[in-house]
């Protein structure tokens, strides 16, 4: 991965594609995700009616699931704006179940375990187009809100062909390290994999700032936590990942990469970090 850019890169691997996992769990202090759209108020959670009928219930209403979104957004220093309303409730419409979010595609090449616990596997991305922005903002957490809104925008319409593109999993971002790996730099890219079907031809963003890239066939080091994404988890997963590998030299140093897999309506978020293999 270039320093300076969104790409991912890293060596070749085994063909054929294969398929990644969800994992569950939210982080109400940690960053804005596109799957917050399906998470409702602690209130919400406690009451009788089904999730589906406050589902039903929240996409028939535009007005409370931006006010949802501003009120979760408060705690980051972020402002959701009005015309955000409309992306949300055309990726909750659209995002009818798990079942039907689809999986970036790899082959396992490896596993290391010890004490029949995962340390990392070893994973092969077949190239593949993503759209990214990268953000400055005064924070970490601020600049993945506003990448996520973004991102949602071009998603859900704000593109070439107007139409609602699909949710992919998992939402990544690219966080740039210091050479000890003690700090991390607020400038962040949030990537988004395009789903199949717009692989051949992704649509063009109508914002100037998602740049669409090809990414180059990618061996990644992944290892899976749960719990907050901020800066200061993610240099300590950065720093237990380096511990575990076996050969840390034959990564990438100074950029790495956080996936998310989430589901607010639990108490935990699930991730994973990758190193990527230069």
């Amino acid at each position: 991965m270039d320093r300076g850019g969104c790409q991912m890169s890293g060596g070749g691997g085994g063909g054929g594609g294969g398929g990644g996992g969800v994992a569950d769990g939210p982080d109400r202090g940690g960053m804005i995700t596109l799957e917050d759209l399906e998470s409702f108020s602690e209130d919400q959670l406690s009451d009788p009616r089904s999730l589906e009928e406050d589902a039903e219930v929240m996409d028939e209403d535009e007005d409370q699931m931006l006010h949802y979104w501003q009120e979760v957004a408060r705690g980051h220093q972020v402002d959701v704006a009005q015309d955000m309303a409309e992306p949300i409730q055309q990726l909750t419409s659209n995002n009818e179940g798990r079942s039907t979010r689809e999986h970036i595609p790899f082959t396992l090449l490896a596993q290391r375990e010890k004490l029949g616990k995962l340390l990392y596997e070893k994973r092969h991305y077949e190239k593949g187009h993503w759209a990214c922005i990268t953000m400055h903002e005064d924070t970490y957490e601020q600049s993945i809100c506003y990448g996520f809104m973004k991102i949602m925008r071009y998603i859900c319409k704000q593109n070439a062909v107007g139409v609602y593109l699909g949710m992919t999993l998992p939402i990544v971002t690219i966080v740039r390290t210091d050479e000890t790996h003690s700090q991390i730099s607020h400038d962040v890219t949030v990537a988004y994999y395009l789903p199949i079907e717009h692989q051949a031809q992704p649509p063009q963003p109508e914002d100037s700032q998602i740049i669409i890239e090809s990414w180059p066939v990618t061996v990644v080091y992944t290892r899976p936590f749960t719990g907050p994404t901020n800066e200061v988890t993610i240099i300590d997963q950065i720093n237990a990942m380096a511990e575990v590998l076996d050969s840390p030299n034959l990564c990438v140093n100074d950029s790495f990469i956080v996936a998310g897999y989430t589901n607010p309506a639990h108490s935990n978020r699930s991730n994973e970090i990758w190193f990527l293999e230069r």
